[in-house]
């Protein structure tokens, strides 16, 4: 079941009451919400309501709170991704899939081979929350993934330690994900970066190098560029969790 994010004001007591114009028309018109079903909501401190709806109407929807606990939805490390922005569809399912995976927040940026450019990303920066958010509905995951302004992959870079940072690169052969995780600090924000349906250029991957910046291979396959950031961030979540427990050095 798909929960609804709320704000503190929404809760009168053992009560939800939706007013705000968005919501309300999602769940009254779209999603034709009757009297007496089950609703879930959500709020910033990600507790999470079971509710039953009492009265619904084209001004507010009113329900009671049936019980309520803390969301457990999340990871357990704060991870982001830097994403070379891919075009329409390709970028919209990356967003959904990041977004089901716990990212934290997504950096887009340009690369050498991005077949976007900048003005394109500025102009649908609030269309990709948008998508965010809706998979944030329906994954039930306890926080919002925040989808950040374009910027220079330098700047995003600078942002995190370098040792926290995992580049997934199609031509690297001599790191796996278990020797990326040797200096990593778990305690700290952690960026996964991956490139364009064209893969990074020379010149950027020279910069990689010199740079010293942790480079991982998916391996023999080719994957859709939505599909390497599922297999890349899945298989640094896996190893951060053995990191975790211990089981990882």
């Amino acid at each position: 079941m798909p929960h609804f994010l709320i704000e503190k004001e929404n809760i009168d007591g053992n009560f939800i009451r939706v007013e705000e114009p968005e919501l309300l028309q999602h769940l009254v018109l779209a999603l034709r919400v009757k009297t007496g079903e089950t609703l879930k909501f959500i709020d910033r401190e990600k507790i999470v309501y079971t509710t039953k709806v009492l009265e619904v109407s084209k001004k507010s929807l009113r329900a009671e709170i049936l019980e309520s606990q803390k969301s457990k939805r999340e990871l357990n490390f704060k991870l982001y991704l830097a994403q070379s922005v891919l075009k329409n569809d390709a970028q919209n399912l990356l967003i959904a899939n990041a977004t089901e995976l716990g990212i934290k927040g997504l950096y887009p940026f340009i690369s050498d081979y991005s077949a976007v450019k900048e003005d394109f990303i500025k102009k649908r920066t609030e269309k990709f929350q948008k998508i965010s958010n809706e998979s944030f509905k329906q994954c039930e995951r306890a926080d919002l993934m925040q989808v950040f302004e374009v910027l220079p992959l330098n700047e995003i870079l600078a942002r995190f330690k370098k040792e926290n940072i995992i580049i997934f690169a199609e031509r690297c052969k001599n790191t796996d994900i278990t020797a990326a995780m040797e200096n990593i600090d778990i305690n700290d924000d952690i960026l996964c970066i991956t490139g364009p349906e064209g893969g990074f250029s020379d010149r950027e991957f020279e910069k990689f190098q010199n740079a010293g910046l942790k480079m991982v291979s998916l391996g023999n396959l080719i994957y859709r560029a939505p599909n390497a950031v599922t297999a890349g961030v899945s298989s640094v979540i896996s190893a951060l969790e053995l990191k975790k427990r211990g089981i990882l050095k």
